[in-house]
């Protein structure tokens, strides 16, 4: 897969044209899934790379830091790694990522039209949902993208809505079962489990010194969508998943500094890997289910029993499903 961060130059996509669909994709849920799907088929049809153009930051992120109000900013789902990684495996060709800035946002939607997706992506298809805007104001819709495809030549088709088990897939019901820590709605509605992936970093080394040794993995963002403690997996180190217990969040006991982190404890760490095994290593931790909130210790004794308690509890899940912990 190929990606494209701005299109700072005319023809930024050489060849006979694109086949594209536009929007932020957070999570690349199942309906993201049919859509890119759908893509790809009128891509291949045509002769032509399937396309999907996406933004960083969130237009939703800007829009709020603009006004004063970051509180309403959309909890993010995913990393942009994540989002990459699932376009990659939906089989897109090509990802362009536009920075939403104030001169995007300001740009007309008939000016959005030609300087994007006529002069630079040259496309021939594109693909949208049922409740697509774009351009200043939001003005640009549906119909307006019709008319202009037809005077400039390209076609324009709309995505209904997608169900699964009578519930509308959309990025913000995502939000809200990871918001509520039902992580098996959650994973109905992605089409599989919850996960973040990232490179292991080195952090206080505290988890080692109250005898839980963590794989602490950045989140870029403030408001993730899910926070608290959770019964994982691990993938990434060695040809088995490794079984687990993490906390994504703040750490509210030792920081609070309002950085947040995956932190994830191995049930059981292979005696094979040394105390340095694992940073640097990209690893996807799976949040199978959620055991509790973040919590605030009144001191670090009482943080270790807690860990030792969770610890307990994801064993104790995971006997529970018959799966080795």
């Amino acid at each position: 897969m190929r990606i494209l961060r701005g299109l700072h130059h005319p023809h930024a996509l050489p060849g006979p044209g694109c086949a594209l669909t536009i929007g932020n994709f957070d999570g690349v849920h199942r309906g993201h899934q049919a859509m890119l799907a759908l893509l790809n088929s009128e891509a291949k049809h045509r002769g032509l790379r399937s396309c999907v153009m996406t933004f960083e930051p969130h237009p939703r992120d800007f829009f709020a830091a603009r006004a004063g109000t970051p509180e309403k900013a959309p909890a993010r789902i995913a990393t942009l790694r994540d989002k990459l990684g699932e376009l990659a495996r939906c089989g897109v060709d090509d990802v362009v990522i536009l920075r939403f800035d104030e001169a995007l946002a300001s740009l007309p939607a008939a000016d959005f039209i030609q300087q994007m997706l006529v002069d630079r992506l040259h496309a021939r298809y594109v693909l949208v949902g049922d409740d697509f805007r774009f351009g200043a104001r939001r003005a640009g819709d549906y119909a307006l993208l019709d008319a202009a495809g037809a005077q400039l030549g390209f076609d324009v088709a709309r995505m209904l809505s997608y169900e699964v088990h009578g519930i509308r897939v959309s990025s913000s019901a995502v939000r809200e079962a990871l918001a509520a820590g039902d992580m098996e709605r959650a994973a109905t509605l992605l089409g599989r489990p919850y996960a973040v992936t990232g490179h292991v970093v080195h952090g206080r080394k505290l988890g080692r010194e109250l005898g839980f040794r963590t794989l602490n993995l950045r989140f870029p963002f403030k408001r993730p969508a899910a926070l608290g403690i959770f019964v994982v997996r691990v993938h990434g180190l060695g040809d088995e998943a490794l079984a687990g217990v993490a906390s994504l969040g703040v750490r509210p006991t030792v920081e609070d500094a309002g950085r947040v982190l995956l932190e994830t404890h191995c049930l059981d760490w292979p005696a094979h890997f040394g105390p340095e095994a694992g940073y640097g290593e990209l690893i996807s931790v799976e949040l199978l289910h959620k055991l509790h909130d973040e919590r605030r210790y009144e001191s670090l004794e009482a943080l270790r029993a807690g860990i030792a308690q969770d610890e307990a509890d994801a064993r104790a899940w995971f006997a529970a499903q018959g799966a080795t912990a």
